[in-house]
């Protein structure tokens, strides 16, 4: 199941705070700006109703965390999930099956990062795309749930982490208002 709520702005948040488990409360009100509570709290929102809509499991997930810091539902060990959010964007995953997610705003694109981040043939698709800007971040989030699903997290080597690697196994959506992107891996139906 894959939910994406791009309306970040659009919910009363000490409502939303009274819903969170202790723990997440406490987290999101560590966040200095607004965006960051509101990006916290929606994702754990997002997560607690797919895991109702899914798997009938209601109250209040608890988490415990793998070896590179990936969140694990402490109740559940057979129920996968991965969150992500951005300026623009909350994002949730849930699976049988581990599972990665990335969402990401669009920027202006940077080609002193994409030498560090992108393989040669990366940065010639980026170069041809109409839009290098939709074409990097594609890139970008597919790296990025890959290595979310593996519990990894970013690593060294980035040029090479989609080498061999099925882009049939990605599904990445760029938003109709080309804002942001998203990738999950490996491919799941929207919810």
């Amino acid at each position: 199941m894959l939910y994406i709520d791009d309306h970040i702005w659009d919910f009363d948040l000490e409502a939303a705070l009274l819903e969170l488990s202790p723990e997440r409360r406490e987290q999101a009100l560590r966040y200095r700006h607004e965006l960051g509570r509101r990006q916290c709290a929606l994702a754990y929102l997002l997560l607690k109703r797919a895991l109702h809509e899914g798997y009938g499991i209601t109250g209040n997930p608890r988490f415990n965390y793998g070896e590179h810091g990936k969140p694990l539902l402490a109740d559940y060990p057979d129920i996968h999930f991965s969150l992500s959010h951005c300026r623009e964007a909350v994002a949730c995953a849930v699976s049988d099956r581990p599972v990665g997610i990335d969402v990401e705003s669009i920027g202006r694109y940077r080609e002193q990062l994409a030498a560090y981040t992108m393989s040669e043939d990366e940065r010639a698709a980026i170069a041809a795309a109409a839009s290098p800007e939709v074409a990097f971040t594609r890139l970008w989030t597919m790296k990025e749930a890959l290595l979310k699903c593996s519990g990894q997290g970013i690593v060294d080597g980035l040029k090479t982490v989609l080498e061999g690697v099925d882009e049939n196994l990605f599904t990445t959506v760029v938003d109709p208002s080309e804002r942001y992107v998203y990738t999950v891996f490996p491919a799941i139906s929207v919810g």
